[in-house]
């Protein structure tokens, strides 16, 4: 049974009600971030009930060390956690001495709360009767700045409602923080010096191990009737927190207001000696603003990203509300400014999955931010890597490969692999394929060259290597295969000739060779510069191409079907229909053993490979596989749906590419996998915005041009979106009997419409 207490809007994400079973899932959805910093929906005053208290800076981490029983040679020192950073938002509110907490509370009536993604706040709206019988009214407002990315603010008012009373705010730090995730339970802070000046409070404290500096501070304005007033407060500071409590007396139906302003600031942008003054000029800024000027320069910044990236639905507010927040959650996380960043599976809503980059980035994410911002954004994502190839070649030789041979890791923060798990860390190493396939998939949709020569031909070499090496020559075969690996599909691991690892293989080593040949051609001085640097030579390109054109690829002649893995059919082929629901999802009823010998498919595996490679397969090809393989799987993975529902789209099957599209718009919203509460799955969002794109509006890049193949769901009466394509944005527009294209750019481009070129011009809409 999925959850279904989220309000239908088409622009926030409310709750109405208040029930402690969803406070964590609560926590996760209603998230805020600004590519800096995030965090958790946690309540600024006190709660005794469950919750999963969360903070993070983005690049700031911990390496927890490896806990496993039994050791392996080439297992990862360390797990990289992302930290939970020193708690800023924290208001204790005491009225007539006792405290305001809404796990205690006698009553509580009127609970709303919203997470307003066009203007990027979340508030909270209750009345509240406590056990010493007084009641109170509360409104809060909080967001983290876009325009001043170390800074948040809150604004925390109360009203009296039934006496008088005498109501204390106490905003502090708190750096006795821990995280949900750890090992060992390590103290991951250390706390150099707790500081106050005026209403000023300041936590300095560096990471074990890693050794980021950071400051946590904050500053408070307080208010009566919206009027400043002037409260002198009592300090509480110990080894890991500092309070100032400001206490009022209140007459009822009077408003006492808190404004407090904190975040952090880091010394991967300052100083580490600076730390408190680049905090101090923040508050500067911040108090100069104001909070209202703040949030009018939030609503603007805001306004200024749904420009361009916005998505709008006619007739369907569930699948309206689950795109925006979708697109919403991935500019939380990512703004592209920062190109020591990536964008994490979890983002700033949870701890799970430790590092900060997966294969995710490379094959659901740089889609997204190519059309929806400028290209510089997707090529930082591109140099991410590139800075990490030393870091990949290290991970490579840590397993016994030589040459120069690059194997990217599974999940990093650095460049090495901080991931675990065997069958995953060791075989999951198709992620080497998405990384090359990110760099062709860059200069196909923006046609800019220049990073191959410049940066992408040495990490194709290093990915090629290490393919080559990967690759064994079977004799009973007269090919060449790969063993033991793990696919896309986590349930099947330690398989041979995963057929979607074998043909990224195939395709990475072609590719690398074509552009070694391209780049030796129209960018020589970069060719003798690479090739010396790496020693590249004409036999071993060679030794690359045997493998290549030898690639052992297992087909069914009895289904026409590639198959998934050699022992696929091996196995009892039960479709997913046919399991009782009370089983599902598998990974949270079934043994690890049950599933691996299962049939069951986590995620599009093959059907990856069709989706990555479409142009290479036919749609009576496509149909096949798709119908062979979609009633084994089961979805488990956030990363399926989207892939399903592109290809349901490709295929002319609206009413399933529909289905699939809204689970995973609102795989978070509605709970579909029974996880939300552990945080949300950033990287499927960006799935989300090309189930519509890609899916629904036939996005491609043919012949070097936009291509569209527009479809509508019938539940639907339109849609919209925007692309910026090689600096030309276009508008698609999309009802049930046509669809109008508009340029917002100043000259003239062609695009191809159901194969057929069409002509846009500037301030003319071309209807098809």
């Amino acid at each position: 049974m999925n959850q279904d207490y989220i309000k239908p809007d088409n622009w926030s994400i409310i709750e109405e009600g208040f029930d402690p079973s969803r406070v964590e899932s609560s926590e996760s959805l209603f998230s805020i971030g600004n590519g800096a910093m995030g965090q958790r929906a946690n309540f600024e005053e006190t709660y005794t009930g469950e919750t999963f208290q969360g903070s993070y800076i983005a690049g700031v981490y911990y390496p927890d060390k490896t806990r496993v029983g039994w050791w392996k040679n080439g297992y990862p020192e360390y797990f990289a956690k992302v930290l939970n950073a020193p708690n800023w938002i924290g208001v204790n509110v005491l009225v007539n001495g006792e405290s305001l907490d809404l796990n205690t509370c006698k009553q509580l009536r009127g609970f709303r709360r919203e997470l307003n993604m066009k203007e990027g706040w979340l508030s909270r709206n209750f009345t509240a009767t406590l056990q010493n019988s007084v009641t109170v009214e509360v409104t809060t407002k909080r967001f983290l700045s876009l325009e001043l990315d170390e800074l948040g603010a809150i604004q925390f008012s109360i009203i009296p409602v039934n006496s008088d009373a005498e109501i204390t705010f106490q905003p502090y730090l708190d750096n006795g923080i821990t995280n949900k995730d750890t090992n060992w339970d390590d103290k991951f802070w250390d706390v150099s010096g707790v500081s106050h000046k005026n209403h000023q409070g300041f936590i300095e404290a560096k990471t074990m191990k890693t050794d980021f500096h950071i400051c946590t501070y904050m500053e408070s304005q307080l208010y009566v009737n919206g009027k400043q007033v002037a409260i002198e407060p009592k300090v509480q500071v110990d080894s890991n927190y500092i309070s100032f409590d400001y206490k009022q007396s209140v007459k009822k139906g009077d408003t006492f207001t808190i404004t407090k302003y904190g975040g952090y600031t880091v010394d991967r942008n300052h100083d580490k000696k600076e730390l408190v003054s680049a905090a101090i000029k923040v508050l500067k800024e911040a108090i100069k603003f104001g909070f209202e000027g703040l949030l009018e320069k939030q609503k603007e910044a805001w306004a200024s990203i749904w420009e361009r990236a916005d998505i709008t639905i006619d007739g369907d507010v569930k699948a309206q509300q689950g795109i925006r927040f979708n697109i919403f959650q991935l500019n939380q996380t990512y703004l592209g400014t920062d190109s020591r960043l990536n964008i994490g599976p979890k983002g700033f809503t949870g701890e799970k999955y430790g590092g900060s980059t997966y294969w995710d980035t490379e094959a659901y994410c740089i889609p997204f931010y190519m059309a929806t911002k400028d290209q510089e954004v997707a090529r930082k994502l591109l140099e991410y890597r590139y800075n990490h190839l030393e870091k990949a070649i290290e991970n490579a030789e840590k397993l016994g490969f030589t040459n120069g041979a690059a194997l990217y890791p599974m999940v990093t923060m650095n460049g090495e692999e901080c991931h675990n798990e065997w069958e995953i860390t060791f075989e999951e190493i198709h992620r080497n394929g998405a990384i090359a396939f990110a760099i062709f998939n860059y200069h196909r949709y923006t046609a800019d060259y220049s990073y191959i020569p410049e940066k992408g031909l040495e990490v194709l070499i290093g990915i090629a290597r290490f393919w080559q090496q990967r690759a064994t020559f079977s004799k009973d075969k007269n090919k060449y295969v790969i063993l033991g690996v793990t696919g896309p599909n986590e349930y099947e691991n330690n398989v041979n000739n995963n057929w979607y690892t074998n043909y990224l293989a195939q395709w990475c080593i072609n590719y690398a060779l074509e552009c070694i040949e391209k780049v030796d051609a129209g960018y020589q001085s970069d060719f003798l510069r690479i090739a010396k640097k790496v020693a590249l030579t004409k036999g071993e390109m060679a030794l690359w191409k045997a493998v290549a054109d030898n690639m052992y690829f297992p087909y069914s002649q009895k289904h026409h079907v590639y198959l998934q893995q050699d022992g696929f059919l091996d196995k009892e082929l039960i479709s997913v229909s046919e399991l009782d629901a009370s089983q599902r999802p598998i990974n949270q009823h079934w043994s690890w053993d049950r599933i691996l010998r299962s049939p069951y498919i986590k995620q599009a595996d093959i059907l990856q490979g069709f989706y990555f490679f479409e142009d290479q397969f036919t749609n009576e090809e496509l149909e096949r596989h798709f119908d062979f393989y979609e009633p084994y799987t089961v979805h488990e993975s956030s990363l399926s749906p989207c892939v399903h529902s592109i290809q349901a789209a490709q295929l002319g099957r609206m009413e399933q590419a529909y289905n699939f599209y809204l689970r995973t718009s609102r795989l978070d919203l509605d709970d579909y996998n029974h996880e939300v509460h552990e945080g949300l799955h950033i990287t499927s969002m960006a799935g989300t915005w090309m189930s519509i794109v890609e899916g629904f509006g036939g996005m491609r890049i043919k012949d070097n041009m936009l291509s569209f193949k527009p479809q509508i769901p019938k539940q639907w009466k339109g849609y919209s979106f925007k692309v910026n394509f090689r600096d030309t944005i276009i508008k698609v527009n999309v009802s049930q009997d046509a669809t109008n294209f508009e340029l917002e750019s100043d000259h003239e481009t062609q695009i191809l419409v159901n194969d057929n070129p069409v002509t846009i011009t500037p301030d003319n809409l071309v209807t098809v």
